[in-house]
Protein backbone atom coordinates (compact mmCIF):
# COMPACT_ATOMS: atom_id res chain seq x y z
CA UNK A 1 0.00 0.00 0.00
CA UNK A 2 1.46 3.38 -1.02
CA UNK A 3 1.69 6.41 1.28
CA UNK A 4 -1.52 7.98 -0.03
CA UNK A 5 -3.41 4.71 0.44
CA UNK A 6 -2.05 4.37 3.96
CA UNK A 7 -3.19 7.90 4.83
CA UNK A 8 -6.67 7.26 3.42
CA UNK A 9 -6.86 4.05 5.42
CA UNK A 10 -6.16 5.86 8.69
CA UNK A 11 -8.72 8.53 7.84
CA UNK A 12 -11.36 5.88 7.19
CA UNK A 13 -10.48 4.03 10.39
CA UNK A 14 -10.93 7.23 12.37
CA UNK A 15 -14.22 8.01 10.62
CA UNK A 16 -15.64 4.54 11.36
CA UNK A 17 -14.52 4.84 14.98
CA UNK A 18 -16.36 8.15 15.39
CA UNK A 19 -19.39 7.12 13.35
CA UNK A 20 -22.64 6.65 15.29
CA UNK A 21 -25.34 6.46 12.64
CA UNK A 22 -25.98 4.35 9.55
CA UNK A 23 -26.23 7.30 7.16
CA UNK A 24 -22.67 8.41 7.95
CA UNK A 25 -21.42 4.84 7.68
CA UNK A 26 -22.91 4.49 4.22
CA UNK A 27 -20.85 7.50 3.12
CA UNK A 28 -17.73 5.80 4.44
CA UNK A 29 -18.86 2.63 2.67
CA UNK A 30 -18.98 4.60 -0.60
CA UNK A 31 -15.35 5.68 -0.09
CA UNK A 32 -14.37 2.05 0.46
CA UNK A 33 -16.07 1.06 -2.80
CA UNK A 34 -14.38 3.79 -4.86
CA UNK A 35 -10.95 3.34 -3.30
CA UNK A 36 -10.93 -0.49 -3.32
CA UNK A 37 -9.16 -0.13 0.01
CA UNK A 38 -9.89 -3.22 2.12
CA UNK A 39 -7.79 -4.19 5.11
CA UNK A 40 -8.36 -6.40 8.14
CA UNK A 41 -8.43 -3.50 10.60
CA UNK A 42 -10.99 -1.69 8.45
CA UNK A 43 -13.10 -4.85 8.34
CA UNK A 44 -12.88 -5.17 12.12
CA UNK A 45 -14.02 -1.58 12.69
CA UNK A 46 -16.84 -1.91 10.17
CA UNK A 47 -18.03 -5.19 11.71
CA UNK A 48 -18.08 -3.70 15.20
CA UNK A 49 -20.09 -0.72 13.95
CA UNK A 50 -22.64 -2.89 12.16
CA UNK A 51 -23.06 -5.12 15.21
CA UNK A 52 -23.88 -2.11 17.39
CA UNK A 53 -25.97 0.04 15.05
CA UNK A 54 -27.61 -2.06 12.31
CA UNK A 55 -30.65 -4.08 13.39
CA UNK A 56 -31.17 -6.23 10.29
CA UNK A 57 -28.98 -8.49 8.17
CA UNK A 58 -29.78 -7.13 4.71
CA UNK A 59 -27.28 -4.28 4.64
CA UNK A 60 -24.36 -6.31 6.11
CA UNK A 61 -25.01 -9.12 3.64
CA UNK A 62 -25.09 -6.56 0.82
CA UNK A 63 -21.63 -5.38 1.88
CA UNK A 64 -20.29 -8.93 1.88
CA UNK A 65 -21.56 -9.39 -1.68
CA UNK A 66 -20.15 -6.12 -2.98
CA UNK A 67 -16.64 -6.85 -1.80
CA UNK A 68 -16.81 -10.57 -2.53
CA UNK A 69 -15.82 -11.15 1.09
CA UNK A 70 -17.60 -14.51 1.01
CA UNK A 71 -14.35 -16.07 -0.20
CA UNK A 72 -12.55 -15.09 3.00
CA UNK A 73 -13.39 -16.32 6.50
CA UNK A 74 -12.00 -13.27 8.31
CA UNK A 75 -14.66 -10.66 7.38
CA UNK A 76 -17.49 -13.14 7.90
CA UNK A 77 -16.17 -14.14 11.29
CA UNK A 78 -15.69 -10.52 12.30
CA UNK A 79 -19.22 -9.63 11.23
CA UNK A 80 -20.64 -12.57 13.20
CA UNK A 81 -18.54 -11.59 16.23
CA UNK A 82 -19.68 -7.98 15.93
CA UNK A 83 -23.31 -8.99 16.15
CA UNK A 84 -22.59 -11.55 18.88
CA UNK A 85 -21.12 -8.75 21.01
CA UNK A 86 -23.94 -6.29 20.24
CA UNK A 87 -27.42 -5.77 21.63
CA UNK A 88 -29.05 -8.15 19.14
CA UNK A 89 -26.90 -11.29 19.34
CA UNK A 90 -29.40 -13.55 17.55
CA UNK A 91 -28.65 -11.61 14.35
CA UNK A 92 -25.21 -13.24 14.39
CA UNK A 93 -26.94 -16.56 13.69
CA UNK A 94 -28.87 -15.07 10.76
CA UNK A 95 -25.63 -13.68 9.32
CA UNK A 96 -24.01 -17.11 9.62
CA UNK A 97 -26.93 -18.87 7.96
CA UNK A 98 -26.91 -16.39 5.07
CA UNK A 99 -23.17 -16.81 4.51
CA UNK A 100 -23.46 -20.61 4.73
CA UNK A 101 -26.19 -20.63 2.07
CA UNK A 102 -23.88 -18.60 -0.16
CA UNK A 103 -20.96 -20.98 0.06
CA UNK A 104 -19.12 -19.87 3.18
CA UNK A 105 -17.33 -22.69 5.01
CA UNK A 106 -16.98 -22.16 8.79
CA UNK A 107 -13.64 -22.52 10.54
CA UNK A 108 -12.44 -22.82 14.15
CA UNK A 109 -13.19 -19.10 14.70
CA UNK A 110 -16.70 -19.16 13.26
CA UNK A 111 -18.33 -21.69 15.59
CA UNK A 112 -17.09 -20.03 18.82
CA UNK A 113 -18.37 -16.65 17.56
CA UNK A 114 -21.81 -18.13 16.87
CA UNK A 115 -21.81 -19.99 20.20
CA UNK A 116 -21.05 -16.72 21.95
CA UNK A 117 -24.24 -15.24 20.51
CA UNK A 118 -26.19 -18.32 21.69
CA UNK A 119 -24.91 -17.77 25.20
CA UNK A 120 -25.94 -14.10 25.14
CA UNK A 121 -29.63 -14.94 24.66
CA UNK A 122 -29.59 -18.44 26.26
CA UNK A 123 -30.29 -20.11 22.93
CA UNK A 124 -29.73 -23.72 23.95
CA UNK A 125 -31.53 -25.08 20.86
CA UNK A 126 -29.31 -23.07 18.51
CA UNK A 127 -26.21 -24.09 20.52
CA UNK A 128 -27.05 -27.77 19.99
CA UNK A 129 -27.46 -27.16 16.26
CA UNK A 130 -24.01 -25.60 16.00
CA UNK A 131 -22.62 -28.41 18.10
CA UNK A 132 -23.81 -30.72 15.31
CA UNK A 133 -22.26 -28.42 12.70
CA UNK A 134 -18.93 -28.61 14.52
CA UNK A 135 -19.06 -32.40 14.58
CA UNK A 136 -20.04 -32.70 10.90
CA UNK A 137 -17.34 -30.31 9.71
CA UNK A 138 -14.62 -31.87 11.86
CA UNK A 139 -14.16 -28.64 13.84
CA UNK A 140 -15.17 -30.47 17.00
CA UNK A 141 -11.60 -31.72 17.49
CA UNK A 142 -10.29 -28.21 18.18
CA UNK A 143 -9.97 -27.50 21.92
CA UNK A 144 -11.03 -23.88 21.39
CA UNK A 145 -14.33 -25.06 19.92
CA UNK A 146 -14.76 -27.68 22.66
CA UNK A 147 -14.19 -25.15 25.44
CA UNK A 148 -16.76 -22.82 23.91
CA UNK A 149 -19.27 -25.66 23.79
CA UNK A 150 -18.70 -26.42 27.49
CA UNK A 151 -19.11 -22.73 28.24
CA UNK A 152 -22.31 -22.19 26.25
CA UNK A 153 -23.98 -25.31 27.68
CA UNK A 154 -23.06 -24.12 31.17
CA UNK A 155 -24.30 -20.58 30.52
CA UNK A 156 -27.62 -21.95 29.26
CA UNK A 157 -27.99 -24.15 32.35
CA UNK A 158 -27.51 -27.50 30.57
CA UNK A 159 -24.87 -28.98 32.89
CA UNK A 160 -25.55 -32.47 31.51
CA UNK A 161 -24.67 -31.33 27.99
CA UNK A 162 -21.60 -29.50 29.29
CA UNK A 163 -20.51 -32.62 31.17
CA UNK A 164 -20.87 -34.80 28.07
CA UNK A 165 -18.70 -32.46 26.01
CA UNK A 166 -16.15 -32.33 28.83
CA UNK A 167 -16.03 -36.14 29.15
CA UNK A 168 -15.51 -36.55 25.39
CA UNK A 169 -12.50 -34.21 25.34
CA UNK A 170 -9.18 -36.01 24.90
CA UNK A 171 -7.19 -32.98 26.05
CA UNK A 172 -8.41 -30.52 28.67
CA UNK A 173 -6.86 -27.24 29.80
CA UNK A 174 -7.72 -24.92 32.69
CA UNK A 175 -10.45 -23.26 30.60
CA UNK A 176 -12.18 -26.62 30.14
CA UNK A 177 -12.19 -27.40 33.87
CA UNK A 178 -13.22 -23.88 34.86
CA UNK A 179 -16.06 -23.81 32.33
CA UNK A 180 -17.68 -26.91 33.84
CA UNK A 181 -16.97 -25.91 37.47
CA UNK A 182 -18.53 -22.47 36.99
CA UNK A 183 -21.49 -24.12 35.25
CA UNK A 184 -22.07 -26.38 38.25
CA UNK A 185 -21.85 -23.41 40.62
CA UNK A 186 -24.30 -21.39 38.55
CA UNK A 187 -26.74 -24.32 38.55
CA UNK A 188 -26.47 -24.69 42.34
CA UNK A 189 -24.58 -27.99 42.11
CA UNK A 190 -21.99 -26.88 44.66
CA UNK A 191 -20.87 -30.33 45.81
CA UNK A 192 -20.39 -31.43 42.18
CA UNK A 193 -18.29 -28.32 41.58
CA UNK A 194 -16.06 -29.08 44.58
CA UNK A 195 -15.70 -32.73 43.57
CA UNK A 196 -14.66 -31.67 40.05
CA UNK A 197 -12.22 -29.12 41.49
CA UNK A 198 -10.37 -31.88 43.38
CA UNK A 199 -10.14 -33.88 40.14
CA UNK A 200 -8.32 -31.07 38.29
CA UNK A 201 -5.01 -32.13 36.77
CA UNK A 202 -3.98 -28.58 35.81
CA UNK A 203 -3.27 -25.52 37.94
CA UNK A 204 -6.44 -23.46 38.56
CA UNK A 205 -6.68 -19.87 37.37
CA UNK A 206 -8.39 -16.86 38.93
CA UNK A 207 -11.80 -17.76 37.47
CA UNK A 208 -11.55 -21.30 38.88
CA UNK A 209 -10.69 -20.04 42.35
CA UNK A 210 -13.51 -17.48 42.37
CA UNK A 211 -16.05 -20.12 41.32
CA UNK A 212 -14.98 -22.68 43.92
CA UNK A 213 -14.88 -20.07 46.70
CA UNK A 214 -18.45 -19.21 45.80
CA UNK A 215 -19.41 -22.88 46.20
CA UNK A 216 -17.71 -23.04 49.61
CA UNK A 217 -19.58 -19.94 50.74
CA UNK A 218 -22.95 -21.27 49.59
CA UNK A 219 -22.38 -24.53 51.48
CA UNK A 220 -20.97 -22.78 54.56
CA UNK A 221 -17.81 -24.88 54.39
CA UNK A 222 -15.37 -22.49 56.05
CA UNK A 223 -12.65 -25.12 56.61
CA UNK A 224 -12.54 -25.97 52.91
CA UNK A 225 -12.69 -22.27 52.12
CA UNK A 226 -9.62 -21.66 54.29
CA UNK A 227 -7.83 -24.41 52.42
CA UNK A 228 -8.67 -22.75 49.11
CA UNK A 229 -7.48 -19.44 50.59
CA UNK A 230 -4.14 -21.08 51.36
CA UNK A 231 -3.97 -22.40 47.81
CA UNK A 232 -4.63 -18.89 46.55
CA UNK A 233 -1.58 -17.60 48.43
CA UNK A 234 0.60 -20.41 47.03
CA UNK A 235 -0.55 -19.72 43.47
CA UNK A 236 0.35 -16.04 43.87
CA UNK A 237 -3.25 -14.92 43.42
CA UNK A 238 -3.28 -13.34 46.88
CA UNK A 239 -3.05 -9.76 45.61
CA UNK A 240 -5.67 -10.11 42.88
CA UNK A 241 -8.61 -7.92 43.94
CA UNK A 242 -11.20 -10.24 42.38
CA UNK A 243 -9.84 -13.19 44.35
CA UNK A 244 -9.55 -11.15 47.57
CA UNK A 245 -13.19 -10.13 47.24
CA UNK A 246 -14.19 -13.75 46.63
CA UNK A 247 -12.32 -14.87 49.77
CA UNK A 248 -13.96 -12.10 51.77
CA UNK A 249 -17.40 -13.00 50.49
CA UNK A 250 -16.82 -16.68 51.26
CA UNK A 251 -15.86 -15.96 54.88
CA UNK A 252 -18.90 -13.73 55.32
CA UNK A 253 -21.27 -16.34 53.91
CA UNK A 254 -19.72 -18.84 56.34
CA UNK A 255 -20.25 -16.27 59.14
CA UNK A 256 -16.52 -16.21 59.91
CA UNK A 257 -16.57 -12.50 60.75
CA UNK A 258 -13.07 -12.37 62.24
CA UNK A 259 -11.48 -14.00 59.17
CA UNK A 260 -13.52 -11.77 56.87
CA UNK A 261 -12.45 -8.61 58.69
CA UNK A 262 -8.81 -9.70 58.57
CA UNK A 263 -9.10 -10.31 54.82
CA UNK A 264 -10.82 -6.95 54.35
CA UNK A 265 -8.10 -5.08 56.24
CA UNK A 266 -5.40 -6.80 54.17
CA UNK A 267 -6.84 -5.67 50.82
CA UNK A 268 -4.53 -2.81 49.79
CA UNK A 269 -6.90 -1.09 47.35
CA UNK A 270 -10.58 -1.82 47.91
CA UNK A 271 -13.44 -1.36 45.44
CA UNK A 272 -17.19 -1.07 45.94
CA UNK A 273 -17.54 -4.88 45.93
CA UNK A 274 -15.16 -5.14 48.89
CA UNK A 275 -17.21 -2.63 50.90
CA UNK A 276 -20.52 -4.18 49.84
CA UNK A 277 -19.50 -7.70 50.86
CA UNK A 278 -18.23 -6.56 54.24
CA UNK A 279 -21.04 -4.17 55.17
CA UNK A 280 -23.80 -6.48 53.94
CA UNK A 281 -22.13 -9.49 55.57
CA UNK A 282 -21.94 -7.75 58.95
CA UNK A 283 -25.67 -7.04 58.82
CA UNK A 284 -26.41 -10.68 57.91
CA UNK A 285 -24.19 -11.81 60.80
CA UNK A 286 -26.18 -9.69 63.28
CA UNK A 287 -23.45 -7.04 63.66
CA UNK A 288 -25.43 -3.89 62.73
CA UNK A 289 -23.31 -1.45 64.78
CA UNK A 290 -20.11 -2.66 63.11
CA UNK A 291 -21.73 -2.37 59.68
CA UNK A 292 -22.69 1.27 60.31
CA UNK A 293 -19.18 2.08 61.56
CA UNK A 294 -17.76 0.55 58.40
CA UNK A 295 -20.31 2.46 56.30
CA UNK A 296 -19.08 5.74 57.80
CA UNK A 297 -15.50 4.66 57.12
CA UNK A 298 -16.45 3.92 53.50
CA UNK A 299 -17.88 7.42 53.04
CA UNK A 300 -14.68 8.95 54.40
CA UNK A 301 -12.78 6.90 51.80
CA UNK A 302 -14.66 8.64 48.98
CA UNK A 303 -16.86 5.74 47.81
CA UNK A 304 -20.47 6.33 46.80
CA UNK A 305 -22.82 3.73 48.32
CA UNK A 306 -24.76 1.56 45.90
CA UNK A 307 -28.24 0.10 46.25
CA UNK A 308 -27.08 -3.08 47.99
CA UNK A 309 -25.12 -1.14 50.63
CA UNK A 310 -27.97 1.29 51.31
CA UNK A 311 -30.39 -1.59 51.74
CA UNK A 312 -28.01 -3.17 54.27
CA UNK A 313 -27.59 0.13 56.11
CA UNK A 314 -31.35 0.59 56.35
CA UNK A 315 -31.62 -2.88 57.88
CA UNK A 316 -28.89 -2.00 60.38
CA UNK A 317 -30.64 1.26 61.30
CA UNK A 318 -33.89 -0.63 61.83
CA UNK A 319 -32.17 -3.21 64.05
CA UNK A 320 -30.64 -0.50 66.25
CA UNK A 321 -33.63 1.86 66.20
CA UNK A 322 -31.51 4.68 64.76
CA UNK A 323 -34.20 6.93 63.32
CA UNK A 324 -31.91 9.82 62.37
CA UNK A 325 -29.55 7.55 60.42
CA UNK A 326 -32.50 5.95 58.69
CA UNK A 327 -33.81 9.36 57.72
CA UNK A 328 -30.43 10.26 56.23
CA UNK A 329 -30.55 7.14 54.04
CA UNK A 330 -34.09 8.04 52.94
CA UNK A 331 -32.94 11.56 52.05
CA UNK A 332 -30.04 10.09 50.10
CA UNK A 333 -32.40 7.76 48.23
CA UNK A 334 -34.69 10.71 47.52
CA UNK A 335 -31.82 12.74 46.07
CA UNK A 336 -30.26 9.97 43.95
CA UNK A 337 -33.26 9.50 41.60
CA UNK A 338 -33.19 13.27 41.03
CA UNK A 339 -29.61 12.84 39.83
CA UNK A 340 -30.74 10.25 37.28
CA UNK A 341 -29.47 7.14 39.10
CA UNK A 342 -32.60 5.16 38.27
CA UNK A 343 -30.95 1.72 38.23
CA UNK A 344 -29.53 2.21 41.69
CA UNK A 345 -32.82 3.61 42.99
CA UNK A 346 -34.67 0.58 41.62
CA UNK A 347 -32.28 -1.83 43.33
CA UNK A 348 -32.66 0.04 46.62
CA UNK A 349 -36.45 0.11 46.32
CA UNK A 350 -36.77 -3.58 45.41
CA UNK A 351 -34.49 -4.56 48.26
CA UNK A 352 -36.57 -2.85 50.94
CA UNK A 353 -38.68 -5.20 53.01
CA UNK A 354 -40.84 -2.36 54.34
CA UNK A 355 -41.84 0.64 52.26
CA UNK A 356 -43.61 3.74 53.56
CA UNK A 357 -45.31 6.49 51.55
CA UNK A 358 -42.11 8.55 51.51
CA UNK A 359 -40.23 5.66 49.91
CA UNK A 360 -42.93 5.24 47.26
CA UNK A 361 -42.96 9.00 46.58
CA UNK A 362 -39.17 9.16 46.15
CA UNK A 363 -39.17 6.26 43.70
CA UNK A 364 -42.21 7.38 41.67
CA UNK A 365 -40.90 10.96 41.58
CA UNK A 366 -37.46 9.78 40.41
CA UNK A 367 -39.01 7.80 37.57
CA UNK A 368 -41.22 10.75 36.64
CA UNK A 369 -38.54 13.42 36.32
CA UNK A 370 -36.23 11.10 34.37
CA UNK A 371 -38.75 10.36 31.63
CA UNK A 372 -40.06 6.98 32.82
CA UNK A 373 -43.64 8.21 32.90
CA UNK A 374 -45.49 4.98 32.20
CA UNK A 375 -43.29 3.08 34.64
CA UNK A 376 -44.06 5.73 37.28
CA UNK A 377 -47.79 5.26 36.73
CA UNK A 378 -47.40 1.48 37.04
CA UNK A 379 -45.63 1.95 40.34
CA UNK A 380 -48.47 4.23 41.50
CA UNK A 381 -50.93 1.43 40.82
CA UNK A 382 -48.64 -0.95 42.74
CA UNK A 383 -48.69 1.51 45.64
CA UNK A 384 -52.50 1.50 45.68
CA UNK A 385 -52.62 -2.30 45.47
CA UNK A 386 -50.18 -2.59 48.38
CA UNK A 387 -52.67 -0.83 50.63
CA UNK A 388 -50.59 2.34 51.09
CA UNK A 389 -52.49 5.60 50.82
CA UNK A 390 -51.12 8.20 48.36
CA UNK A 391 -50.78 11.77 49.58
CA UNK A 392 -50.38 15.16 47.91
CA UNK A 393 -46.69 14.51 47.11
CA UNK A 394 -47.60 11.21 45.44
CA UNK A 395 -50.06 12.87 43.11
CA UNK A 396 -47.55 15.62 42.33
CA UNK A 397 -45.10 12.91 41.20
CA UNK A 398 -47.87 11.31 39.11
CA UNK A 399 -48.71 14.64 37.40
CA UNK A 400 -45.01 15.17 36.69
CA UNK A 401 -44.89 11.75 35.03
CA UNK A 402 -47.90 12.61 32.87
CA UNK A 403 -46.44 16.01 32.00
CA UNK A 404 -43.00 14.71 30.94
CA UNK A 405 -44.57 12.07 28.72
CA UNK A 406 -47.55 13.96 27.28
CA UNK A 407 -50.12 11.70 29.00
CA UNK A 408 -53.00 14.21 28.99
CA UNK A 409 -55.88 11.79 29.51
CA UNK A 410 -54.05 10.01 32.31
CA UNK A 411 -53.24 13.35 33.96
CA UNK A 412 -56.87 14.41 33.93
CA UNK A 413 -57.92 11.02 35.28
CA UNK A 414 -55.53 11.16 38.25
CA UNK A 415 -56.44 14.81 38.94
CA UNK A 416 -60.09 13.75 39.25
CA UNK A 417 -59.06 10.80 41.46
CA UNK A 418 -57.17 13.11 43.79
CA UNK A 419 -60.21 15.28 44.44
CA UNK A 420 -62.66 12.37 44.53
CA UNK A 421 -64.31 11.31 47.83
CA UNK A 422 -62.02 8.25 47.89
CA UNK A 423 -58.87 10.32 48.49
CA UNK A 424 -60.40 13.75 49.26
CA UNK A 425 -57.14 15.62 48.77
CA UNK A 426 -57.04 19.33 47.96
CA UNK A 427 -54.75 20.34 45.06
CA UNK A 428 -52.30 23.17 45.77
CA UNK A 429 -50.50 25.52 43.39
CA UNK A 430 -47.86 22.89 42.49
CA UNK A 431 -50.55 20.46 41.35
CA UNK A 432 -52.26 23.11 39.25
CA UNK A 433 -48.88 24.13 37.85
CA UNK A 434 -48.20 20.58 36.64
CA UNK A 435 -51.63 20.38 35.04
CA UNK A 436 -51.06 23.72 33.34
CA UNK A 437 -47.73 22.50 32.00
CA UNK A 438 -49.34 19.26 30.79
CA UNK A 439 -52.14 21.10 28.98
CA UNK A 440 -49.77 23.69 27.52
CA UNK A 441 -47.57 20.97 26.06
CA UNK A 442 -50.68 19.44 24.53
CA UNK A 443 -51.56 22.80 22.92
CA UNK A 444 -54.69 23.40 25.06
CA UNK A 445 -55.76 26.83 26.42
CA UNK A 446 -55.47 27.40 30.15
CA UNK A 447 -55.37 30.27 32.63
CA UNK A 448 -52.44 30.70 34.97
CA UNK A 449 -52.05 32.57 38.25
CA UNK A 450 -48.86 31.77 40.21
CA UNK A 451 -45.16 32.43 39.46
CA UNK A 452 -44.34 28.81 38.61
CA UNK A 453 -46.92 28.77 35.83
CA UNK A 454 -45.59 32.02 34.33
CA UNK A 455 -42.10 30.51 34.26
CA UNK A 456 -43.39 27.27 32.71
CA UNK A 457 -45.15 29.15 29.95
CA UNK A 458 -42.08 31.32 29.36
CA UNK A 459 -39.90 28.21 29.07
CA UNK A 460 -42.32 26.66 26.59
CA UNK A 461 -42.14 29.77 24.41
CA UNK A 462 -38.32 29.75 24.69
CA UNK A 463 -38.18 26.09 23.63
CA UNK A 464 -40.05 27.04 20.46
CA UNK A 465 -37.84 30.16 19.99
CA UNK A 466 -40.80 32.54 20.39
CA UNK A 467 -38.67 35.26 21.97
CA UNK A 468 -41.24 38.02 21.66
CA UNK A 469 -43.69 35.97 23.73
CA UNK A 470 -40.93 35.23 26.26
CA UNK A 471 -40.29 38.96 26.72
CA UNK A 472 -44.02 39.57 27.02
CA UNK A 473 -44.42 36.98 29.79
CA UNK A 474 -41.38 38.29 31.68
CA UNK A 475 -42.69 41.86 31.37
CA UNK A 476 -46.08 40.79 32.69
CA UNK A 477 -44.43 39.06 35.66
CA UNK A 478 -42.52 42.24 36.45
CA UNK A 479 -45.67 44.37 36.22
CA UNK A 480 -47.52 42.05 38.59
CA UNK A 481 -44.56 41.89 40.98
CA UNK A 482 -44.16 38.16 40.49
CA UNK A 483 -40.66 36.70 40.79
CA UNK A 484 -39.35 33.20 40.18
CA UNK A 485 -38.77 31.08 43.27
CA UNK A 486 -35.02 30.90 43.96
CA UNK A 487 -33.17 27.70 43.15
CA UNK A 488 -31.57 25.65 45.90
CA UNK A 489 -28.86 23.06 46.44
CA UNK A 490 -28.51 20.43 49.17
CA UNK A 491 -25.07 19.33 50.34
CA UNK A 492 -24.46 16.54 52.85
CA UNK A 493 -21.52 16.94 55.27
CA UNK A 494 -20.84 14.37 58.01
CA UNK A 495 -24.30 12.90 57.58
CA UNK A 496 -26.07 16.29 57.91
CA UNK A 497 -27.91 17.95 54.98
CA UNK A 498 -27.41 21.68 54.34
CA UNK A 499 -29.72 23.56 51.95
CA UNK A 500 -28.56 26.76 50.20
CA UNK A 501 -30.90 29.11 48.36
CA UNK A 502 -29.72 31.51 45.65
CA UNK A 503 -28.47 34.67 47.36
CA UNK A 504 -29.15 33.23 50.82
CA UNK A 505 -26.76 34.22 53.65
CA UNK A 506 -28.79 32.80 56.54
CA UNK A 507 -26.58 29.72 57.00
CA UNK A 508 -24.65 30.04 60.31
CA UNK A 509 -21.35 29.39 58.49
CA UNK A 510 -22.15 31.47 55.41
CA UNK A 511 -19.30 33.94 56.05
CA UNK A 512 -16.71 31.15 56.23
CA UNK A 513 -18.24 29.48 53.18
CA UNK A 514 -18.01 32.63 51.03
CA UNK A 515 -14.43 33.27 52.17
CA UNK A 516 -13.46 29.77 51.08
CA UNK A 517 -15.30 30.19 47.77
CA UNK A 518 -13.40 33.43 47.08
CA UNK A 519 -10.10 31.68 47.84
CA UNK A 520 -10.96 28.87 45.44
CA UNK A 521 -12.06 31.34 42.74
CA UNK A 522 -8.82 33.28 43.05
CA UNK A 523 -6.82 30.05 42.93
CA UNK A 524 -8.60 29.02 39.73
CA UNK A 525 -7.90 32.43 38.22
CA UNK A 526 -4.21 32.31 39.16
CA UNK A 527 -3.84 28.85 37.64
CA UNK A 528 -5.20 30.10 34.33
CA UNK A 529 -8.42 28.06 34.34
CA UNK A 530 -10.73 31.05 34.13
CA UNK A 531 -11.48 30.40 30.44
CA UNK A 532 -12.84 26.94 31.17
CA UNK A 533 -15.40 28.39 33.55
CA UNK A 534 -16.67 31.19 31.33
Amino acid sequence: MDKAGQSLKWVLLDLIHKCNDLRSFKQIHAHLLTSSLIANDLVTKAANFLGKHVTDVHYPCKILKQFDWILSSFPCNMLISGYASGQLPWLAILIYRWTARNGFVPDVYTVPAVLKSCGKFSGIGEARQFHSVAVKTGLWCDIYVQNNLVHVYSICGDTVGAGKVFDDMLVRDVVSWTGLISGYVKAGLFNDAIWLFFRMDVEPNVATVVSILGACGKLGRSSLGKGIHGLVLKCLYGEDLVVCNAVLDMYMKCESVTDARKMFDEIPVKNIISWTSMIGGLVQCQCPRESLDLFNQMQCSGFEPDGVILTSVLSACASLGLLDDGRWVHEYIDRRPKCGCIDMAQRIFNGMLFKNIRTWNAYIGGLAINGYGKEALKRFEDLVESGARPNEVTFLAVYTACCHNGLVDEGRKYFNEMTSPHYNLSPCLEHYGCMVDLLCRAGLNVEFQDSGIYVLLSNLYATNKKWAEVRSIRRLMKQKGISKAPGSSIISVDGMSHEFLVGDISHPQSEDIYILLNILANQIYLEGHINTLS
